[in-house]
């Protein structure tokens, strides 16, 4: 059993070595093949002079270079951080500087863009470039660069194998905090072998599966279709698609087994048609990210009536938290199933009692999916990884949960059901964004006197974000004008649906902007026909 997240690769390619490991557009390698190349990096990564615990970014879209980095920075002793591909120069340069980034994997279109925010960062030594010419480059921002070929070429001889454990970190996932920065949440190797085999155990995933890779990496769940794959000695197939109709093709075309996705994804894949024989073998469908819309749910199902689908709820900071059945789906539309193997998932009062069936509670997570905390934050780590409650008064170490912001309520059967964040976050498109984040866009701009950043139920997003503005003639503000803003600095998921001005904008007691009331008095607008 593999106890490192690198071994999930060498214990399958000691067993298969000639299976298919990753598929990316008409390129397959084996689990032979990706072994070596893997080996060949981590030298070359050591050759570079990383040591145990520094941190490696792989800022890169889904391909074979993107996969060998992570599993090669834990073969070397590193902790792998992908970077989603769609953030732009600030989101990266914030991520490298917070987690002391060595060194940066990404590609030669996206260097020239990061030169300002790259001369930000003292820790980072070097950058390899996957598509660059076998030349010699000229440094950037004081930090080396180097092609491909010459970064695997200067590998070192042998391998240090550093001494590791599985209680070491092993990757940090970034995801947005309530501060406006985002969070690097830390992930053991054991965080992540967990989470690839309860999931495999309830999706029982075998070596004859194929699964599609849309999601991005830097995702803990779009993360888990690679890691489920190499634990069972499946095939992972690296998909960044551009329209719906291509995940569709691709299902056809590579003969799809699995397919995860979240909501938008799937209300897009209900408008497009299907060939028929995807229903002969997909096998299963799963969701995560937020909650799905029975209508587009029963539209999906009928596409392929055979197909297994299961709706899934999760955080970052614990990975998978429930899964519900596929048999339950018609009996419990509405849940958020139960607990996944190897996890108990307690429904508490602010006390930490336990709450009868059907009271609202917090959702409380523990086992061995709660990650390390959130990189260098103390103080936002202490919110959110609490004491599990109910622990016995005789055990003198204290067993860390994570306390998930998330209100639930449990039925007679112990099935779970969501009602609401307890935080700001908005959660859309299967992203976790704060708000702030987005309002010192818009104060930066100079264009409003006062922004607020809200998450409005939406049926396609689950939540839509919507800019409300103060301005002194709200008849006559252009909304437009911060779009355009938001589209140049943050990522598409981060851009408002809508801008709305108003006079000035309602105080809470504090003196805070009151964004319960403000989402209360917008809270129909994506259902009004205006």
């Amino acid at each position: 059993m593999p106890t490192l997240f690198h071994h999930l690769l060498t214990e399958t390619q000691a067993i298969s070595p000639d299976a298919e490991a990753i598929v990316h557009k008409k390129l397959t390698w084996t689990y032979k093949q990706l072994g070596q190349l893997v080996q060949q990096q981590a030298r070359a990564l050591q050759a570079l002079n990383l040591q145990p615990q520094q941190r490696v970014a792989v800022y890169l879209p889904k391909q074979i270079e993107t996969v060998s980095s992570f599993l090669a920075i834990s073969l070397a002793g590193g902790v792998f951080v992908p970077v989603n591909p769609v953030l732009k120069a600030a989101q990266l340069g914030y991520i490298l500087s917070n987690c002391n980034v060595t060194i940066l994997v990404t590609s030669k279109n996206r260097l020239p863009g990061l030169t300002e925010v790259l001369a930000e960062c003292p820790d980072l030594q070097a950058i390899a470039i996957t598509d660059a010419e076998d030349i010699d480059y000229e440094a950037v921002a004081g930090k080396s660069v180097i092609s491909w070929q010459r970064f695997m070429a200067n590998a070192a001889e042998t391998l240090q194998t550093p001494p590791t454990i599985d209680t070491d970190m092993a990757a940090i996932l970034y995801t947005s905090g309530s501060t406006g920065k985002p969070k690097g949440v830390v992930i053991s190797h054991r965080n992540l072998i967990t989470g690839a085999i309860s999931v495999s155990e309830y999706l029982s995933i075998t070596a004859a599966d194929r699964l599609l890779a849309v999601l991005p990496f830097s995702f803990d769940y779009g993360l888990n279709q690679l890691t489920t794959a190499l634990l069972k000695g499946a095939t992972c197939v690296l998909l960044d698609y551009l329209l719906p109709r291509d995940v569709v093709m691709a299902m056809e075309t590579y003969q799809i087994t699995g397919l995860a996705a979240v909501p938008p994804l799937w209300a897009q894949l209900a408008n497009v048609t299907w060939p028929e024989g995807i229903n002969g073998h997909l096998r299963y469908m799963t969701n995560s990210g937020g909650k799905m819309p029975k209508a587009i749910l029963a539209a999906i199902r009928a596409k392929v009536p055979d197909s297994r689908f299961f709706l899934m709820y999760g955080l970052t900071e614990a990975f998978r938290s429930t899964y519900l059945p596929p048999e339950q789906i018609d009996i419990r539309p509405d849940s958020m199933g139960k607990a996944i193997p190897n996890a108990e998932i307690l429904v508490v009062r602010e006390d930490g009692s336990l709450c009868d069936a059907h009271e609202a509670g917090e959702l409380v997570h523990r086992g061995s999916l709660v990650a390390m905390g959130y990189w260098n934050d103390p103080a936002t780590t202490a919110v959110r990884f609490k004491p599990a409650p109910g622990q016995l008064p005789q055990l003198p170490l204290t067993e860390i949960a994570v306390w998930s912001g998330d209100t639930v309520t449990r039925d007679e059967a112990g099935y779970l059901y969501f009602v609401g964040r307890k935080d700001d976050m908005i959660k859309t498109s299967g992203y976790r964004v704060s708000p702030t984040e987005i309002e010192e866009v818009v104060y930066a701009s100079g264009l409003a006197k006062e922004a607020a950043a809200l998450g409005i139920e939406h049926d396609v997003l689950g939540q839509a974000v919507v800019v409300v503005v103060s301005a002194d003639e709200p008849e006559a503000f252009d909304g437009q004008t911060i779009v355009n803003v938001c589209k140049a600095q943050l990522p598409n998921f981060m851009v408002p649906a809508k801008v709305i001005a108003l006079a000035g904008l309602p105080k809470n007691p504090n003196g805070k902007i009151d964004r319960k009331s403000l989402t209360g008095q917008f809270a129909n607008i994506f259902n009004e026909n205006s």
